[in-house]
């Protein structure tokens, strides 16, 4: 949807299928459909406001790359999660031994243009349960933050999940188990082994 024009009502299969037939203004409004959800699963995986934009343009430039070699048989925006992640986590791994940063505030309860500032408590709440969030999250090796926040964030099935991953939904449902019973203690400060990132 551009913001000057009516929303575009064609479904995604008839904006892939446009913009692989040049239509430029198909992939942007396709893009712009995906893109809060798209930035969302950067943000979390990432934990980094300024690395979740890096790597959520890469995203966005190879799904336009890689379009003309889209083959439908997922769905869009399982496709769009798939090469996401795949980009989070080769950002991750760039990043690997450098410390996880810290969320911007702007990132962590900042209000919309034009919105009336919530109050200083509530700012503080918000920020402080981001922060929580981000760092149980960060502790997380990969494979199963990737699992947790695609159930939990993007609220992907377990079988979209297993598509995305390329792995079997046994090993998802293992993943997610054992993320979602390592981030509680995480938060409160009692953290469970055997699911935490490892420091070369």
């Amino acid at each position: 949807m551009s913001a000057d024009g009516p929303a575009d009502l064609r479904s995604d299969d008839e904006l892939v299928t446009a913009g692989r037939a040049g239509d430029v203004p198909a992939i942007d409004v396709l893009l712009r459909r995906h893109y809060p959800r798209l930035r969302a699963l950067c943000r979390r995986l990432t934990g980094d406001g300024h690395d979740a934009d890096d790597a959520c343009q890469e995203a966005l430039v190879a799904l336009v790359r890689g379009l003309p070699r889209f083959d439908g048989r997922s769905a869009f925006a399982t496709w769009a999660y798939r090469v996401t992640t795949n980009t989070c986590l080769d950002e991750l791994r760039r990043r690997r031994r450098r410390p996880p940063l810290r969320p911007r505030d702007d990132e962590a309860g900042a209000p919309a243009d034009g919105a009336a500032p919530p109050s200083a408590p509530d700012v503080g709440d918000r920020v402080a349960a981001r922060l929580d969030v981000d760092a149980a999250l960060a502790r997380l090796a990969p494979e199963f933050r990737t699992a947790v926040v695609l159930r939990d964030l993007c609220q992907l099935s377990y079988d979209e999940i297993a598509e995305v991953l390329d792995v079997p939904v046994g090993t998802v449902r293992s993943r997610i188990a054992r993320g979602r019973a390592a981030l509680l203690p995480f938060v409160t400060g009692n953290p469970v082994t055997g699911t935490e990132r490892r420091t070369p």
